[in-house]
């Protein structure tokens, strides 16, 4: 292509349709729409809907995603309280995905790219803080972050 550069095929200009800008935002928020939608009509407290964690069917601990659907589950349906203890970090992570969805549909209907730089450290205090919650709830006085 002539005349045109790389960087003007990759970025979204101003003058751009807002709808078009606003597509990636849209199907994403539909496909997570989408999906707790599902959880919230087959309900995961009944055994047969979903299979079982591995890690906790043959260790016995709970990884970090473990109570995530039931979570998800209680969202849907309102029930803040049962949603944080199945799990407090999946329903973080709902609150985290909520803002940076929001962000990131603010900057694309404005024609700005979003742009999360994470530093060293940043990513190692979430990943710390995954480790940190995974071992506290299996251990004995860990017990109200079971799901």
């Amino acid at each position: 292509m002539r005349g045109v550069n790389a960087d003007s095929r990759r970025m979204p200009t101003p003058s751009a349709p807002v709808l078009g800008r606003l597509a990636a935002p849209a199907g994403v928020l539909a496909a997570v729409a989408g999906a707790f939608a599902y959880v919230g009509a087959v309900d995961p407290n009944e055994p047969g809907h979903y299979p079982v964690c591995p890690l906790l069917q043959y260790t016995g601990l709970y990884c970090p995603g473990c109570g995530g659907l039931r979570s998800a589950h209680a969202v849907v349906h309102g029930d803040i309280a049962a949603a944080l203890q199945a799990n407090a970090l999946a329903v973080a992570g709902c609150l985290l995905f909520a803002l940076v969805w929001t962000l990131w549909t603010v900057r694309a209907a404005r024609g700005r790219p979003l742009r999360i730089d994470l530093r060293p450290a940043q990513a190692w205090t979430a990943g710390a803080l995954l480790l940190v919650f995974t071992v506290v709830r299996n251990l004995p006085f860990g017990g109200w972050l079971h799901p």
